[in-house]
């Protein structure tokens, strides 16, 4: 049977993890702060890689693999990774399409310039956290380190708050803002996706870098909203408004209108990457209107409003703006 160590394993992408191993019958043990619920069948363990002596639950036990999804100074990912190695057979590292230089080209793959990071970097720049976790993990476990580059990731326990807000928006139906163009492609992958393929990859023993995201145009803007109209049985009105329309309010791409950018440099980078080299390796990405309606199945159960990183800005569009610009 294979043992699995999640580092994290109770919130989004590492909840999404521990629970598709347990459901394949895997030996899964969770380490974590002890500030969520660790999911049912997974063997808990308690530690605060940021305080002296946090892993100290982790000096015994041995496991065939790790994945880590660490996000900040990439210090951590290097103290765990020493500490493990020897009792470890590979570790996969959930890192980011951020590591890439921006704005990389529409079409970039792995072999895309990556920012200047170091094992060092305090964590307060994302892009270089990430990049530095990579470093860390392969400096002590070399071809056996896996680095999962995600992209825009979505679905169940979502604590970014970018599905759920348009869930929520659009579930009070009415006229809603719907920026364009409707057939803007956008790509993303659900946090569930992302799991069963980096589980698979781990026991195949895959290393290095993989961008995982959906491919190009796995949907588009209109077959988004569309999905969470349909799931929540509203009678929301898409007006849709031109990329100028929405720069001449002011309104912010991505973080006032979640998922959403205008065509261009950015959209190019975000929604436009190359994952030939996950897609290669079994990545299946599910349909867009299975992630949003599982993930407003949840938001539901959890009195529709899901848990905000504390780390992170709350997104969504202010309603007034949003009448203001629609002439209500």
């Amino acid at each position: 049977m294979t043992r699995l160590l999640v580092l994290g394993g109770t919130e989004f992408v590492g909840r999404a993890v521990a629970e598709e191993a347990v459901a394949r019958g895997w030996e899964v043990t969770v380490f974590h702060r002890g500030t969520h619920a660790a999911p049912d069948g997974a063997e808990v363990r308690h530690g605060d890689r940021t305080e002296p002596g946090g892993l100290a639950a982790l000096e015994s036990g041995e496991w065939d693999l790790v994945v880590d999804t660490w996000a900040k100074a990439p210090v951590a990912v290097a103290d765990a990774a020493r500490l493990l190695h020897g009792r470890v057979g590979h570790y996969s590292y959930v890192s980011s399409r951020s590591v890439y230089v921006s704005p990389a080209a529409p079409g970039a793959d792995e072999d895309a310039p990556v920012v200047e990071a170091s094992v060092d970097d305090d964590g307060t720049d994302y892009a270089r956290a990430k990049r530095g976790g990579e470093l860390a993990a392969e400096a002590v476990f070399g071809d056996r380190s896996l680095f999962v580059r995600a992209g825009l990731i979505l679905g169940p326990y979502e604590n970014i708050g970018r599905l759920p807000w348009w869930l929520s928006r659009i579930a009070r139906g009415g006229p809603v803002l719907a920026p364009g163009p409707r057939d803007l492609p956008l790509q993303y992958v659900d946090a569930r996706d992302l799991a069963a393929w980096t589980l698979d990859a781990a026991q195949k023993g895959l290393n290095g870098p993989y961008n995982m995201v959906s491919p190009i145009g796995h949907t588009t803007m209109e077959g988004f909203l569309t999905a969470c109209r349909e799931v929540t049985g509203s009678d929301a009105e898409f007006r849709w408004t031109s990329p100028e329309v929405i720069a001449e309010a002011g309104i912010a791409p991505w973080r006032e209108l979640p998922v959403w950018l205008p065509p261009g440099e950015l959209h190019g980078f975000l929604h436009q990457g190359n994952v030939d080299r996950a897609l290669a390796t079994g990545l299946r990405c599910r349909p867009v209107e299975e992630t949003v309606a599982d993930t407003w199945a949840w938001l539901e159960s959890v009195g529709g409003e899901a848990e905000q990183r504390p780390d992170r800005p709350k997104v969504g569009l202010d309603p007034e703006v949003e009448a203001r610009v629609l002439g209500l």
